[in-house]
């Protein structure tokens, strides 16, 4: 299991990052990313925390340890400078907070996201086919996620993907230790969300490529 999307203490998860790669280790995972959620308030405070703590857990656990962030409820004009500002602080993948119908997102989040070249825009609700094609032109993932609330929408992320052709990854959104998944649970997430078994494996192959991307 490869997982790019989720969160510790350092915003409103449960865990420090130790426990939370330990307990993603001891299931079986192959590489996380830890993903806070953050705003201009915080973001000079958490992304060099997390990028600490991964160069602590690379040297000593087989597990791919990922620092990153997740851009959480911003006016969508801040979404391109503080993208470019987490960068710049060590956040090897950003992720954004898409429009999910579970949260009151503000409009326009999607198409900011896309437009900053974001790694991921995480469950981005009811998207449309031209963000999805947008998304597909400058290479931002659209997640499927297995987190309740925001999960509601996957079938339809799933099939605006296919009509665009616009890449797609798994995700937990784990903010509690019970979050994680087995990869057999993730087989589930992506069978319900109407794709068939082989997705799994292509959005592997897509976490697989931003991972490579950061080395």
């Amino acid at each position: 299991m490869i997982d790019l999307h989720t969160h510790t203490l350092f915003s409103d998860g449960e865990l420090l990052p130790a426990e939370l790669v330990r307990r993603a280790l001891v299931i079986g995972y192959q590489a996380i990313g830890l993903t806070d959620h953050a705003d201009s308030s915080n973001l000079d405070l958490i992304v060099p925390r997390l990028v600490e703590v991964c160069r602590d857990l690379n040297r000593y656990w087989p597990i791919k340890v990922i620092p990153g962030v997740e851009l959480t409820h911003l006016p969508p004009e801040l979404i391109v400078p503080l993208t470019g500002r987490a960068r710049a602080l060590g956040a090897q993948i950003v992720v954004v907070h898409g429009e999910t119908i579970a949260e009151p997102v503000p409009p326009g989040t999607n198409q900011q996201a896309i437009l900053a070249g974001v790694d991921i825009l995480a469950h981005p609700g009811l998207i449309s086919a031209a963000e999805a094609a947008l998304a597909r032109e400058k290479g931002v993932l659209l997640e499927i996620t297995s987190r309740s609330g925001h999960s509601l929408t996957n079938g339809h992320v799933a099939q605006v993907a296919k009509e665009t052709g616009a890449h797609l990854i798994l995700n937990t959104d784990t903010h509690a230790p019970g979050d994680l998944i087995s990869a057999e649970k993730a087989l589930r997430v992506v069978l319900g969300a109407g794709l068939p078994e082989d997705h799994f494996q292509i959005m592997l192959e897509n976490a697989r490529r931003i991972i490579g991307r950061v080395g």
